[in-house]
C-alpha cells in the first residue's frame, strides 16, 4: 500500500533546485537553527516546547525526543506525535521528500505509548499506531499497525499484538 503523500511534478531541473518555491527559505533558517538546538538539548520540556511553539509540532504530554532527533526540517508542522512516546536516538522524521521529477508532502502521525529505537527512518505520509514498537535503524517506510512490533530494512511486521 503506498504511503499517503501529496504529489507534486516538477517539469525543469530536479525538484530540488526548485526547494525554495515549495518552501520559505527564512522558514528553513528558522527551523534548522531550532532543530540544532533541541537536538543537543537534554532538557525534554524545553525540547518539547520548542518544537510545539516555534516549529507548530503537534507533540503529546510526557513524550520523548532522544538525543540527536531531526524533525523534518521543512515541514515540521506536518508531524504528529502522541502522549508518552519515545522517540529513539538519531531518529529523523520525514515529511517530505525531493526527488528527480516531483516532490512529495504527507503528514506523519505517530500514536501514544509508541517506541522508536534509535537510529530509524520514518518517511513522509506514514501512520505509526498506538502502543507499536519500532526497532533500532527501521526504515519505516508504510504504516505500523497499533501495538504492532516491527523492524528491519526493509521494514517487517515482527510480531502483531
Amino acid at each position: 500500500m503506498p504511503r499517503n503523500t501529496e504529489r507534486f511534478e516538477v517539469n525543469k531541473d530536479n525538484s530540488l533546485w526548485h526547494m525554495y518555491k515549495t518552501v520559505s527559505f527564512w522558514k528553513v533558517a528558522k527551523n534548522f537553527i531550532v532543530i540544532e538546538v533541541s537536538r543537543i538539548t537534554p532538557f525534554l520540556r524545553v525540547k518539547n516546547w520548542m518544537y510545539r511553539h516555534l516549529l507548530k509540532m503537534d507533540v503529546g504530554a510526557k513524550t520523548s525526543f532522544a538525543l540527536k532527533v531531526t524533525p523534518d526540517v521543512m515541514y515540521p508542522e506536518r508531524i504528529s506525535v502522541g502522549s508518552n512516546t519515545i522517540i529513539g536516538f538519531n531518529t529523523t522524521i520525514l515529511a517530505h521528500e525531493y526527488l528527480t521529477n516531483e516532490y512529495r508532502l504527507g503528514d506523519v502521525n505517530i500514536g501514544s505509548n509508541v517506541m522508536i529505537g534509535a537510529q530509524s527512518l520514518i518517511l513522509p505520509g506514514v501512520t505509526i499506531g498506538d502502543g507499536a514498537v519500532v526497532s533500532a535503524a527501521t526504515l519505516v517506510h508504510k504504516d505500523v499497525p497499533a501495538g504492532a512490533f516491527v523492524g528491519g530494512n526493509p521494514m517487517q511486521v515482527i510480531k502483531r499484538s
